[in-house]
């Protein structure tokens, strides 16, 4: 009798999602931009803006949005917070569960814009690219899982607990954008952040039990 080993083949929730997530928007990130240095004008193709939503129905970037980047220390600083809040997250509520709400807060957070700008009219004819929508997704998601969980914002030395610094890292930027006259996304940052509460209390009602152990050991 012969005997064959069977190796079982992986899928995509046998590896690290964070890491994946990563890779691919380095990916994207380079090859967006040999594009738009070879045409500029792609850029309405890949990034988001409401106008081109609202007048010429450009729905597919709502996701490329999410995946390019505007310049090296943009993409830098998100790949940093990603490794750091998605390995996090992914462990605490799985890597499917993880996955499928990083991209479903990112296009949120899309929509938000998109929204929001009839409000906000200056966003209009703006464009908003990066992954910080979704960051601010498994932020405000962190906020709710673990509020009491001490972390560090960027640029100040003292431990915060989770339930104040994602609030306030939201105003941060608000702020510096306002004041510095910067485009930075609030908006869609704010989309986001709602998606991650909204969700975090959606699994606090499903999973009682299992989220109050969460807050307990991360107090």
């Amino acid at each position: 009798m012969n005997f064959y080993s069977v190796k079982k083949r992986r899928g995509l929730f046998d590896f690290n999602i964070t890491l994946l997530l990563v890779i691919v928007n380095v990916i994207c990130f380079i090859l967006f931009s040999i594009i738009l240095l070879i045409n500029p004008n792609f850029l309405d193709y890949i990034a988001l803006k409401p106008a081109n939503i609202i007048n010429h129905f450009y729905i597919w970037t709502f996701l490329t949005s999410m995946f390019m980047h505007a310049g090296f220390f943009h993409i830098f600083a998100n790949m940093i917070s990603l490794l750091f809040l998605g390995a996090f997250t992914e462990k605490i509520i799985g890597k499917k569960r993880y996955l499928n709400f990083y991209l479903l807060s990112g296009l949120f957070a899309g929509i938000s814009f998109v929204a929001l700008s009839f409000i906000f009219p200056s966003d209009f004819n703006s464009y908003a690219v990066g992954a910080s929508g979704a960051l601010f997704g498994l932020t405000g998601l962190l906020m709710v899982l673990t509020p009491d969980l001490s972390v560090y914002m960027m640029f100040i030395p003292i431990p915060i607990k989770m339930k104040y610094a994602a609030p306030m890292m939201l105003v941060l930027l608000w702020m510096i954008s306002s004041l510095g006259n910067i485009p930075i996304g609030n908006t869609a940052h704010l989309g986001g952040f709602v998606a991650g509460i909204g969700y975090g209390f959606y699994l606090r009602k499903k999973y009682k039990n299992k989220t109050q152990y969460i807050r307990q050991y991360f107090h």
